[in-house]
């Protein structure tokens, strides 16, 4: 199989805002794919190198994709495969000079199209829209499977690579290899926001409401004295978190599955910002001097294994329950069950005025299930807006390609009227926003760089939120978290722009 037609299907899946249509164009091509290189196909086309981060910056691509490109597609899928786990293996002296000349010799083979596609697969950057969800219900289709069976498999399995493999290859036979193991990671439960308490409230009834912290998830697994913790991404992390190791340790099972959070905390128990959290997490170096310094505290609050009992298709309630009664209070994360809305609330201000981001409602009867389908976890969170200026913004690929998308956003400065870059977003941009920023923003251009255009200082956009994070990476040292465009603020000139001033002071706030 050719490089150049996981780039065709990739630029078709992309050009369509039709989930079928995309669903269609990736179960064509699954199907014409030879068996051994499913898996890849399905990595690629999801986004995934199959070989992790493989120490390859933007410096080192740019100068890679800087000469001729190839005028006829030469690349076969397997060799690029391979180029990347040479690129992977080179370690020690002269190790930058090894991948460059590597990477040379791949891009000097590789035609534009198949530059761009592999720039944004090693950036983790490519957004075409064949997301994980659209290409479990094509693997579904392809094999001629109903899709919750696959979604579950792929939860199970924790990557959606094996299961394509084995759903084409045996059909529903094949799927029966996954099963829930301890020690091995499963996809997690994700949560959808909802607008406010209320319309949480009427949309699931009588809720379980959690504290939702902002810390990081964790994944939890012992078998007798041997524990292993996964990060969101499916990623080990034991080794950096040897608190959580004992706490689960001193646990009643001798085999469990658990989900929660970890965080650090201030003396009086309020939430320490997230980025020194992250501080400790996957950390491989100083591991005891840092656990001194920045303790790490665990909220658990979910279990989808205990002590030979597999939970993870039972009721929500039942899992809390089993939770509940083997877990110590001080280590699971503060909970509540009602549907009275008042109470709910109640426990809403009570979770932010201890400093937590807002609340997680979930549904009683709902099993464990991958990803952020359905309605059966919803987050409610307290939002900041500001009021931004474009500085720049970055034309956009794929379903975006010919409208400038990636927005650069900064802040006043009252000292001398200039702006100072807080950070990017492409969110909240529907194709009419586009259509019209693109045509605004040219008409304000003042040069280029490269895929990014710099504008006028002269549009305010309204931008939320979720709260303002230490950053090396811009000139004020911070940066916005979270950011996504609520609206344009045509009533707005740049000079009634938010200051960096208020940014600072959010941020100083969130320290308190």
């Amino acid at each position: 199989m050719q490089l150049s037609q996981v780039v065709n299907v990739s630029e078709q899946v992309a050009a369509t805002r039709s989930r079928l249509r995309k669903r269609n164009h990736l179960a064509e091509c699954l199907r014409l794919t030879p068996p051994a290189l499913r898996g890849l196909l399905v990595n690629y086309l999801t986004g995934h190198l199959p070989q992790g981060r493989i120490g390859l910056g933007p410096a080192m691509l740019r100068q890679a994709a800087s000469g001729d490109a190839a005028v006829e597609p030469s690349l076969a899928l397997d060799e690029v495969d391979d180029v990347f786990s040479r690129l992977a293996a080179i370690h020690g002296a002269g190790s930058q000079a090894a991948r460059r000349d590597e990477l040379g010799r791949l891009f000097s083979r590789a035609t534009e199209p198949e530059r761009q596609f592999l720039l944004r697969l090693i950036l983790g950057e490519l957004r075409q829209g064949a997301l994980e969800g659209v290409l479990v219900e094509a693997v579904a289709d392809a094999a001629e499977i109903p899709a919750d069976e696959v979604r579950r498999a792929v939860m199970l399995a924790g990557d959606p690579a094996p299961v394509a493999a084995a759903a084409l290859a045996d059909g529903r036979a094949g799927l029966g290899q996954f099963r829930l193991e301890t020690l091995s990671p499963v996809k997690p439960m994700l949560a959808q926001p909802a607008e406010d308490m209320a319309s949480a409230m009427s949309a699931l009834g009588e809720a379980a409401l959690d504290y939702k912290v902002d810390g990081a998830r964790v994944q939890i697994h012992r078998v007798e004295e041997r524990v292993k913790i996964f990060s969101r991404r499916l990623n080990e992390v034991t080794d950096s978190l040897p608190e959580v190791v004992e706490a689960v340790l001193a646990l009643p099972a001798r085999s469990l599955i658990l989900d929660g959070e970890v965080m650090a905390l201030r003396e009086d128990g309020r939430p320490l910002p997230f980025q020194l959290t992250m501080r400790r997490f996957g950390r491989k170096a100083q591991v005891e001097e840092m656990r001194q310094k920045l303790p790490l505290s665990l909220f658990l609050f979910d279990c989808l294994h205990w002590d030979g009992s597999d939970l993870i298709d039972r009721p929500a309630l039942e899992r809390f329950e089993v939770l509940a009664e083997g877990a110590p209070e001080t280590m699971r994360v503060p909970r509540i069950v009602t549907a009275d809305p008042a109470a709910a609330s109640a426990f809403l201000t009570q979770a932010l005025e201890q400093g937590h981001e807002g609340i997680m409602a979930k549904a009683l009867a709902s099993p464990y299930m991958a990803g952020n389908r359905g309605a059966e976890w919803l987050k409610i969170k307290q939002t900041h807006t500001l009021d931004l200026v474009i500085l720049a913004a970055e034309w956009g690929s794929g379903r975006r390609k010919g409208w400038l998308s990636n927005l650069h956003l900064g802040a006043r400065n009252p000292a001398d009227g200039s702006f100072v870059m807080l950070g990017k977003t492409f969110k909240g941009l529907t194709d009419k926003l586009l259509r019209w920023q693109t045509e605004q923003l040219l008409a304000r251009e003042i040069g280029r760089e490269g895929h990014v255009v710099h504008v006028r200082p002269e549009l305010v956009a309204e931008i939320a939120i979720n709260d303002i994070q230490a950053s090396p990476q811009y000139p004020a040292g911070l940066a916005l978290r979270f950011a996504r465009v609520k609206r344009y603020r045509r009533d707005k000139g740049p000079e009634e722009a938010d200051t960096i001033d208020t940014v600072r002071q959010i941020h100083l706030n969130q320290l308190a």
